[in-house]
């Protein structure tokens, strides 16, 4: 297995001279990334430039950020021609992906659609965000710390400026080196681009502490809470159906909380958020983790709160008709 450590940098649409456009808010501009060995050794690089077809003026952050003129980009290759390259360096040996963050992967297959180009993957593609491992490895598993914070919090050297994607490709490769715990590094991510197209596509998946499920796509959100597999709360260490103890509810719309009860296991939180596709439909990533009854209490009393507000909502509509 070898490993592809990704950055890229992007220009964007200045609204008061080029309008941005909804399907490529993102035109790439440039691609940098490390390949590291099956011992997480960085063993080689690539880097090129790419001239814009979209977008023609540089927004002034992209400017003041890379320090990059547009004129730089003129002689470049265009997208396509360059992500073929790229995807011949990475190699026909099996490779997962690593970047800083979750954005370059969902980007980059942006990129990718709007130029007509195949997918990398037709369903959610597994890769390393190597900034959510550091804080799992070495922090509280919940802060997310910019990449020069990682390199000095674990006293690498500072070859090279950051804020350029070969660089930063080399510096998020070199943090992902200095993780060795087996356990930190089963927690991949999935980039959901592209969503599962069918419920045999669906991602289930069980780390040491927690489960993921990554749904099909449903036209709208009372579709897909409607599904039993969404909705479901099985033990995912016994595979038993359980009886919820807090039915699913939202405090806010977009997150669903819920509480079952395992006789082998303990009290298990149920997380469902809704997530909107590239196609105006909505997906769900629930996830499943014993919790104490300490915890357990509190998310009661979130959803107190949350009936709480819902009610006082409702008195203040009714006293606005009235």
């Amino acid at each position: 297995m070898n490993y592809i450590i990704l950055d890229l940098e992007w220009n964007q649409g200045n609204e008061q001279k080029e309008k941005q456009l909804k399907e490529l808010p993102f035109e790439i501009i440039e691609i940098g990334a490390v390949k590291l060995n099956s011992r997480m050794e960085i063993c080689d690089s690539f880097h090129e430039l790419i001239r814009p077809q979209v977008y023609k003026e540089m927004h002034y952050m992209t400017k003041k950020l890379l320090q990059l003129d547009m004129d730089e980009l003129q002689d470049s290759r265009d997208f396509p021609e360059v992500i073929r390259s790229f995807l011949a360096w990475c190699g026909t040996e099996e490779f997962m992906f690593g970047t800083w963050g979750p954005q370059d992967l969902t980007e980059l297959q942006r990129n990718m659609k709007y130029f007509g180009l195949p997918p990398l993957s037709p369903r959610p593609l597994k890769f390393y965000d190597v900034q959510k491992l550091f804080s799992i490895a070495f922090e509280d598993k919940k802060s997310r710390r910019n990449l020069e914070y990682a390199v000095d919090y674990l006293a690498l050297s500072k070859d090279v400026p950051f804020h350029r994607a070969l660089s930063d490709a080399y510096y998020t490769g070199r943090v992902l080196e200095k993780i060795k715990d087996p356990q930190v590094l089963q927690k991949v991510s999935f980039d959901g681009f592209n969503v599962p197209h069918n419920k045999r596509d669906e991602i289930h998946i069980v780390f040491d502490d927690y489960a993921k499920y990554i749904s099909r796509e449903f036209s709208d959100k009372g579709e897909l809470l409607a599904d039993k597999e969404v909705a479901s709360t099985k033990c995912y260490l016994c595979h038993r159906n359980l009886k919820r103890k807090i039915r699913w509810f939202t405090p806010n719309g977009k997150h669903y909380y819920s509480v079952s009860y395992c006789e082998k296991h303990g009290y298990m939180k149920g997380k469902i958020r809704i997530r909107k596709a590239d196609d105006d439909g909505v997906y769900a990533v629930k996830t499943m983790k014993f919790i104490s009854e300490e915890e357990a209490a509190e998310i009661f009393q979130k959803k107190e709160r949350a009936r709480e507000i819902r009610r006082i909502k409702r008195h203040k509509e009714a006293a606005g008709e009235e």
